[in-house]
């Protein structure tokens, strides 16, 4: 009862407007602290890439090693073991750049003075999303054709009156589905996993300065808080991961000879 009596009352929970904090103007223009994040990131990662390869040698430096390690993970990890390694060469730069600008951005979000993953606004998760669907597709058409590509949605050998059902619910898939649940994911993860965060922080700093008992409840959210950092590091990198395989996994099945 005197945990409750002492209980702060005063305290504002972290809503949705943590989200949006424009830096210059308002509304519809206005330039955002997450856009502001996503140009610093593509600064960020060009740097990197340019200070690590530009003198590449036989034995490498740490930076040059980093830098081949995540390569080589996207490349043989990813491209070369799903799309095949007849295919998959020309489409290691889309997915690697999508990986390493999802994993810094994602990052961003327990990064001090960034603490703000710019994959939580939905508009940057949508436009990655976009950008594999349109991929998918073409590349599909470029090489089944047109009609052949759609036509092939529609397993061979199925009876006649299951033709357009399932014609309707694999375009629904292919058209909706996938480009939604992909955008959503990111998107999910990283909104949750931050707002949880800061609640946790901005809670365990407000009962840490109110003194009395509340300070050990304070310490204790604070010990939590530390811990769901640590969580954190790990989703953001496998959100990155996962986003890149499974765009990965939808080209390949574009691509793939039976489709």
């Amino acid at each position: 009862m005197s945990i409750v009596a002492a209980a702060p009352t005063d305290y504002t929970a972290p809503g949705v407007e943590e989200f949006w904090q424009p830096l210059i103007g308002d509304g519809a223009w206005a330039i955002t602290r997450p856009m502001f994040l996503m140009a610093l990131s593509i600064i960020l990662i060009s740097w990197w890439l340019l200070a690590t390869t530009r003198k590449k040698a036989l034995v490498p430096s740490k930076g040059q090693m980093g830098t081949e390690a995540v390569y080589g993970l996207v490349r043989n990890g990813v491209a070369k073991d799903l799309i095949g390694s007849h295919e998959f060469m020309k489409f290691v730069p889309l997915l690697f750049s999508m990986f390493v600008l999802i994993l810094v951005n994602n990052l961003f979000g327990v990064i001090p003075p960034m603490s703000y993953p710019t994959m939580s606004r939905i508009g940057f998760p949508i436009a990655l999303a976009l950008i594999v669907w349109v991929v998918f597709h073409v590349v599909g058409m470029k090489k089944h054709g047109f009609i052949g590509y759609w036509k092939s949605l529609v397993p061979s050998g199925l009876p006649k009156g299951m033709i357009i059902p399932i014609f309707i619910l694999e375009l629904i898939t292919d058209l909706f589905t996938r480009p939604v649940t992909l955008a959503l994911r990111l998107f999910g993860n990283m909104f949750a996993g931050h707002i949880l965060m800061v609640l946790f922080i901005t809670g365990g700093w407000y009962m840490l300065t109110s003194g009395g008992i509340l300070v050990v409840a304070g310490g204790v959210t604070w010990i939590f808080a530390f811990i769901m950092t640590l969580f954190e590091l790990l989703v953001e990198f496998l959100q990155a991961y996962v986003f890149t395989l499974l765009a990965a996994l939808y080209i390949a099945g574009a691509v793939a000879d039976e489709h």
